[in-house]
């Protein structure tokens, strides 16, 4: 029986969303930033961690103005 990642308890068929390669409870699939509840295919991966799409996943990893607005804001 596959493991949750998050809380590490036994997924149940009837119970399990799929996302990232592994099985998760509905409930324990959320965004390790802003805990929003995530669904299958609709979110970011970072480090095996799932995140928002937008704006957080855009502001954390992406490139240094992308989402922030000016020139000023961006990294060289």
């Amino acid at each position: 029986m596959p493991k949750c990642p998050k809380c590490n308890k036994e997924v149940y068929f009837a119970e399990k969303v799929a996302s990232l390669g592994k099985d998760w409870h509905r409930p324990c699939l959320k965004c390790e930033k802003c805990n929003k509840t995530l669904s299958s295919g609709s979110h970011a991966e970072h480090d095996g961690k799932p995140y928002c799409h937008r704006p957080l996943y855009s502001a954390m990893f992406g490139p240094g103005g992308f989402g922030r607005g000016g020139a000023e804001s961006h990294k060289y």
